[in-house]
């Protein structure tokens, strides 16, 4: 027992670093290896901040805590749109470039959407999982067709990736390193997660969309901040409507081929709606003004606040 939440940190520590490992060896090998760095934005790096949610709810999935990967998927969307994305907004408004924004909103929305269409029979099938990985590679394709990556031009790409090492035999090993390390951390995350939830005496569900997504978000978190702090504004925005399209489509589409996911009436209820509404706000709000101002950051912040104060209180009954 004593040992849980310092083992859930090291899982968390585990993942982060070894999550920034992965992407870093990844372009480099990619650049490398001649591959255009336009490709790489639009699908290594935005991979990448994703790839804890992705390892830790695949993982979950296969072990059968199937709560965990639903609410680790749905709370890492909730948690980059509303306390990552309200967070960042409320510091500093952001300036909408329209057409970019709204087609990542779009694909963002629909997603969730087609989540809410597919999950109404209370499970996501293989079947269902197909649809939403459908999605996804329209999203990617139109990553790609944009150009403008999920990481701005090529300079933003550089200066976001840092410098790119001469030894390819170094990055593979960095690939690899980070690779088991995201996947060994999400398991300790996992393991120690199911443990807290019993401690606690709530469903691991919640520790799914809370805890743990908080955990999962924290790349996306340290991107955003990075991004905000160089200007890149619409950088943060840009990443994290990526980064939730793959929250939905992408990871819990493949996890459902893992295994088929049962759809509690609260998430369908509750957690869904609250999702599509938070997501909704942005894209509203970044439509209507041109900009993303800092009070409509302050409402998105206290909508997800308001959330997870609702979260226990359900539970707490």
């Amino acid at each position: 027992q004593q040992y849980t939440l310092p083992l859930f940190i090291v899982g968390l520590i585990f993942i982060t670093k070894g999550a920034d490992w992965f992407t870093e060896s990844a372009v480099s090998i990619s650049q490398k290896s001649g591959i255009p760095k336009m490709i790489i934005g639009a699908t290594i790096v935005s991979f990448a901040t994703t790839a804890p949610e992705f390892a830790v709810s695949a993982y979950a999935a296969y072990l059968g805590h199937t709560g965990l990967t639903v609410g680790n998927a749905v709370g890492s969307a909730i948690c980059n749109a509303g306390l990552i994305l309200g967070g960042v907004i409320v510091l500093r408004s952001i300036p909408v470039e329209d057409s970019s924004f709204l087609k990542r909103g779009a694909f963002m929305i629909v997603s969730a959407l087609l989540l809410i269409v597919v999950s109404i029979d209370g499970m996501l099938t293989p079947v269902d999982g197909i649809l939403l990985l459908v999605v996804f590679v329209v999203f990617l394709y139109y990553n790609y067709r944009l150009q403008s990556l999920l990481f701005g031009t090529n300079e933003e790409v550089n200066e976001e990736l840092g410098e790119i090492s001469n030894s390819i035999s170094k990055d593979v090993v960095f690939f690899v390193l980070g690779a088991a390390l995201v996947v060994g951390g999400s398991r300790i995350l996992i393991d120690s997660g199911t443990d807290i939830a019993m401690w606690l005496g709530v469903p691991e569900m919640i520790i799914g969309l809370t805890l743990v997504a908080f955990g999962t978000s924290l790349p996306e978190l340290i991107t955003a901040i990075s991004a905000t702090r160089k200007g890149h504004n619409d950088l943060a925005v840009g990443n994290i409507l990526g980064a939730n399209t793959m929250d939905i489509a992408l990871i819990l589409g493949a996890s459902s081929l893992i295994s088929e996911l049962p759809i509690q009436n609260q998430s369908l209820y509750y957690d869904f709606p609250a999702m599509l509404l938070i997501m909704g706000m942005i894209v509203f709000f970044g439509l209507t003004g041109r900009k993303l101002a800092r009070w409509e950051g302050a409402v998105i912040l206290a909508t997800y606040i308001a959330y997870v104060g609702g979260l226990f209180f359900f539970y707490m009954q």
